[in-house]
């Protein structure tokens, strides 16, 4: 079985300059929203001890979630963090809402 596709949607802050703000989004499979946002929150943990080791971002898992970046200065307010059906305005499959759980 196939597992809906999720996208995390997590507001970030610079550290350095508290004005600066943005997102980081995060999408894979998931059978809820809160199993999407802790797998997001998984990833981006795991590509922070690497950089932090100084190896490489591991990049998508076997699971389909990934990490492809981290940035410095950033910090992420995971409490804050919203997921939903991801809809990819590029892909062929167009899922239905009553695909997704909350």
């Amino acid at each position: 079985m196939t597992l809906p596709y999720y996208e995390v949607d997590v507001p970030i802050r610079n550290t350095a300059q508290p004005g600066m703000s943005g997102l980081h989004v995060f999408t894979g499979p998931a059978t809820s929203t809160g199993e999407a946002v802790r797998l997001a929150h998984e990833v981006y943990a795991a590509a922070v001890a690497a950089q932090q080791a100084g190896l490489e971002i591991p990049r998508k898992r076997s699971d389909g979630w990934g990490a492809y970046g981290v940035r410095p200065g950033w910090e992420p307010d995971w409490l804050a963090a919203s997921a939903g059906p991801w809809d990819d305005p590029y892909s062929w499959r167009h899922p239905h809402a009553s695909d997704f759980h909350q």
